[in-house]
């Protein structure tokens, strides 16, 4: 059975300035959904299933689906805030989404087979498409049997402010945590450093491994996150900007032992679009990737 790839593409793009998800950056207007997905079925996976907001389906079927016909089934999902578990009410002034992981449990209906997850504006590279594609493609003989690709957070980073990464401990190739830094970024010495929650600024390592939301689940995850999600709930419903983070849900579940996940290496270099000075050098490298024959002039014809 061949994996499926799962795009969250329901982010709101405010530090970008709009729907970034949909903005063509390739010589041809591609949008790096298009290089993530043109890489995955390189890799072996065989459909993609998007999350996306409700209010931009139109613009989304027409400008990204359409070119997918005849190369790939798709399967649209949706979040929004008051998609929350029986027994919850979403509070009336709530706007921000409840995250990532919120964002995964959107797919429960659509997907029954091992999947990896990726953000919609990363660009991952083919390495990390590969590596998380065998993994996903071995068999599977028991629940709490997943993995995620640890790039090195010196290849993650952008010039132009701070960036949320999940940096990672490990030990013998699994993951031991995961915690959620919102605001990874160059100090005035140079160095890659966050200021942690007493304050105090920490630098990290450029090797050291993080999460670029780049995980590989099988369908036992579901249940595990509408678990975990209802204990974020207990807590946050009341607190506006409080996400659940794809790590608040897996950390707890490392921990217990329900779960373990294999960190899978990589070679590829991210970029993305996390502002919009970023644009110009994106829009740069895309077209030196078809100038180099990574890429084919049209992705899908």
């Amino acid at each position: 059975m061949k994996p499926t790839l799962f795009v969250l593409a329901a982010g709101m793009g405010s530090r970008y300035g709009g729907l970034k998800q949909l903005d063509g950056l390739g010589p041809h207007g591609e949008t790096i959904m298009d290089y993530s997905i043109y890489d995955a079925l390189q890799a072996g996976f065989g459909k993609v299933v998007f999350v996306i907001r409700k209010d931009f389906e139109a613009d989304f079927r027409s400008k990204i689906l359409s070119k997918y016909q005849g190369h790939v089934p798709v399967e649209v999902v949706f979040q929004s805030t008051d998609r929350l578990p029986d027994g919850y009410t979403c509070p009336a002034d709530r706007s921000k989404p409840w995250g990532t992981n919120h964002a995964i449990l959107m797919g429960r209906e659509a997907i029954n087979e091992p999947f990896a997850v990726i953000n919609a504006d990363d660009f991952y590279g083919r390495d990390a498409f590969e590596v998380i594609a065998r993994e996903l493609a071995r068999p599977h003989s028991r629940p709490g049997d997943y993995c995620m690709v640890g790039f090195r957070v010196g290849n993650t980073m952008t010039e132009n402010g701070s960036v949320a990464r999940g940096v990672c401990v490990t030990r013998d190739g699994l993951l031991t945590s995961v915690v959620e830094r919102t605001a990874i970024a160059y100090n005035a010495s140079g160095d890659i450093s966050f200021t942690d929650e007493n304050g105090t600024e920490q630098i990290l390592e450029p090797n050291t491994p993080v999460s670029m939301n780049m995980w590989g689940f099988t369908p036992d995850y579901f249940d595990l996150s509408d678990r975990e999600f209802r204990k974020f709930l207990d807590a946050n419903i009341n607190a506006p900007k409080a996400e659940f983070y794809v790590p608040l849900c897996i950390d707890p579940l490392i921990r217990s032992g329900e779960a373990t996940v294999k960190v899978l290496d990589t070679t590829s270099r991210w970029f993305g679009v996390t502002y919009a000075a970023d644009r110009p050098g994106v829009v740069a490298k895309f077209a030196s990737l078809h100038a180099d024959g990574t890429y084919p002039e049209h992705l899908f014809i």
